[in-house]
């Protein structure tokens, strides 16, 4: 039964900026959904466009600008969105973009490097390189 609760997912979270960034978000959406009756009133409730400005510049901060980050923030200012963790679905989004980036082509280091030009022997041209 153990097993079942086993996340493989924080595995991924790789880097402590990223880490902290699931936190933030997590505990904004937690505050939103558990204080509702503070938070009810959407856009017009100035903690609850308080508590948003602060998590939008932290997470910025941690993870630098993503574009999900601009419709967390519009959808946070409708009533009654705040109880969809809105700020985790961002996070999550932008996370999962910076770990699905493309690896690092591998460099050939024991390639010869020169500036001399290469001289082809004569006769057919070579392959095209792909």
């Amino acid at each position: 039964m153990l097993e079942f609760f086993k996340f493989d997912f924080l595995k991924t979270v790789k880097s402590p900026e990223q880490r902290k960034a699931w936190f933030v978000a997590i505990l904004a959406d937690a505050i939103q959904i558990v204080g509702m009756p503070l938070f009810a009133e959407g856009g017009f409730s100035p903690l609850d466009t308080a508590l948003d400005v602060v998590v939008g510049a932290v997470l910025i901060k941690l993870l630098g600008w993503h574009w999900a980050f601009l419709p967390t923030f519009a959808a946070e200012l409708v009533p009654g969105l705040d109880l969809f963790p809105t700020w985790t679905a961002a996070v999550f989004f932008a996370t999962r973009q910076l770990n699905s980036a493309p690896e690092p082509e591998v460099i050939d280091r024991d390639r010869k490097r020169t500036t001399e030009p290469e001289i082809l022997d004569p006769g057919p041209a070579p392959a095209r390189r792909m």
